[in-house]
């Protein structure tokens, strides 16, 4: 084992700096109040620490694939931290794999995710001022920006260091994350009515829609 293999984990502090940049600057974005706010933020901030953990820590899925992935890939360090971006090194590449296209990939569908979030808090924080429905902006394209800005993330990070804890996590989360979108759903009919309705009617749940003019066209 090389100096460069030795050195690629145990490197808490830098698992400590990272998930605190991603969490804290998440928080920036979300700003949790309500309980339900909390565990959709909570069941994030796990995946990152678990993600990063192994990313400079203790490498657990490449510990378990280790021998598997000596004897498929001759001549392969599989505790380097380049063999670490799983996807590359099944896929065969050689080189760099922060220049690979799945790399560039992930890293747009994490910031890509953070302005979603940044954009969504601050036309929902405008409404709930308000006590009034969020159906601006993107809260005209898609009705659950905030949570589908959590997902993309994850999912961009999958991309780029997926291990078998973040792997299992991941539909687990999805599926809570559902959940509370429908709790949401709830009480916002009970509180907005027919106009809540109408928006629902109008506008996707998960997937936005990019039309040139929104279908719906908001009171509030």
């Amino acid at each position: 084992m090389n100096h460069e293999t030795m050195s690629a984990y145990g490197l808490w502090t830098l698992v400590i700096i990272n998930s605190a940049v991603f969490i804290l600057f998440a928080y920036s974005f979300s700003k949790p109040k309500a309980p339900r706010d909390w565990r959709s933020f909570g069941g994030f901030s796990a995946f990152i620490v678990a993600m990063f953990t192994e990313m400079y820590g203790v490498p657990v899925t490449i510990y378990l694939l280790s021998g598997w992935l000596q004897r498929r890939y001759p001549g392969l360090d599989p505790l380097s931290h380049d063999a670490g971006h799983l996807w590359w090194t099944l896929a065969g590449q050689h080189g760099n794999p922060h220049f690979g296209a799945l790399h560039i990939l992930s890293n747009l569908f994490i910031f890509g995710g953070f302005i979603l979030l940044s954009v969504a808090w601050n036309i929902l924080y405008r409404a709930q001022r308000r006590h009034a429905l969020a159906t601006t902006g993107i809260y005209a394209r898609v009705r659950h920006p905030q949570y589908v800005g959590f997902i993309t993330i994850m999912f961009g990070f999958l991309l780029q260091w997926p291990t078998i804890l973040t792997l299992a996590m991941f539909p687990f989360l999805v599926w809570m994350y559902v959940r509370l979108a429908h709790t949401e759903e709830r009480e916002a009919l009970h509180e907005f009515g027919r106009q809540y309705e109408e928006y629902a009617a109008a506008t996707p749940r998960w997937i936005p829609h990019w039309s040139a003019e929104p279908t719906l066209h908001p009171r509030a």
